[in-house]
């Protein structure tokens, strides 16, 4: 039996498993808790608190604008101070609605919810992929990865590269040592914190990354300094372009950050 079929009936199994399963033990919403009618689904109350972001926004940073105020137009912080990525996008603002989301699929093992966030995900992204893109997810290092169990931008990667067909580099990119928690820096700890903390794994993965156009995914953006510390990493590897693409970004004046 051909390679192909074989996939597809795996497919179609874990489907059904997956049908059966929600209607033995209903699933919840990971924002409201109200009981819906699939595990990759939001609640209504959910749906109408999530914030998607749309054109217009930042040419460089993907930060939403309250006005159109032309194409190519950036920010007030990327012409202050550009990131080391070209580009980065995001499916939605990190809310009280997307902040529930994230806890839950981060530290609550809802995992079943990566491939949602990847529709939306290759949805926001479109504008920057190209055919020969390369999927590269921000690494954990090893000490966080076995205390959580899994990588949460890997996860992303992987559903993204299923909507999009693109490939994905999961293990490229290495985190060299062990950073504290982002949340409670300032913007520019948090540069501290970062700086340096990317490599690349071996001449294998420099070898995937020279003169390719990379796109680096997490789950939030913030100040862009963790991504902007990794695109670092990329470009001394030889990559071409790295932008970037996150499931949630903070915006100014919002709640905050992660």
């Amino acid at each position: 039996m051909k390679p192909q079929i074989l996939n597809r009936l795996g497919e179609m199994t874990a489907s059904a498993a997956q049908k059966a399963l929600d209607l033995a033990m209903p699933p919840h919403c990971p924002v409201t808790r109200e009981e819906i009618s699939s595990s990759a689904a939001l609640g209504p109350r959910a749906w109408s608190a999530a914030h998607f972001i749309e054109a217009p926004f930042c040419a460089r940073c993907g930060v939403p604008f309250a006005a159109e105020y032309g194409e190519g137009v950036e920010c007030p912080s990327c012409i202050a101070e550009p990131p080391d990525f070209s580009r980065a996008r995001a499916a939605l603002v990190y809310n009280d609605a997307s902040h529930g989301m994230i806890v839950g699929f981060k530290h609550g093992d809802r995992t079943e919810l990566a491939d949602m966030f990847g529709r939306w995900m290759a949805r926001a992204g479109a504008d920057i992929f190209t055919s020969s893109s390369v999927l590269a997810p921000v690494p954990l290092h090893p000490g966080r990865l076995r205390a959580r169990r899994f990588n949460q931008s890997a996860l992303l990667a992987r559903s993204v590269a299923k909507e999009t067909g693109l490939q994905v580099s999961l293990d490229g990119l290495i985190r060299r040592r062990a950073t504290p928690p982002q949340k409670d820096l300032s913007a520019e700890g948090r540069k501290r914190n970062v700086s340096g903390a990317f490599g690349v794994r071996h001449e294998e993965a420099k070898a995937r990354f020279k003169d390719a156009h990379v796109v680096l995914v997490d789950d939030v953006l913030t100040t862009g300094a963790t991504l902007s510390a990794a695109a670092r990493a990329l470009k001394r590897a030889g990559a071409a372009q790295v932008d970037a693409l996150v499931l949630a970004r903070v915006v100014k004046g919002g709640i905050g950050a992660i």
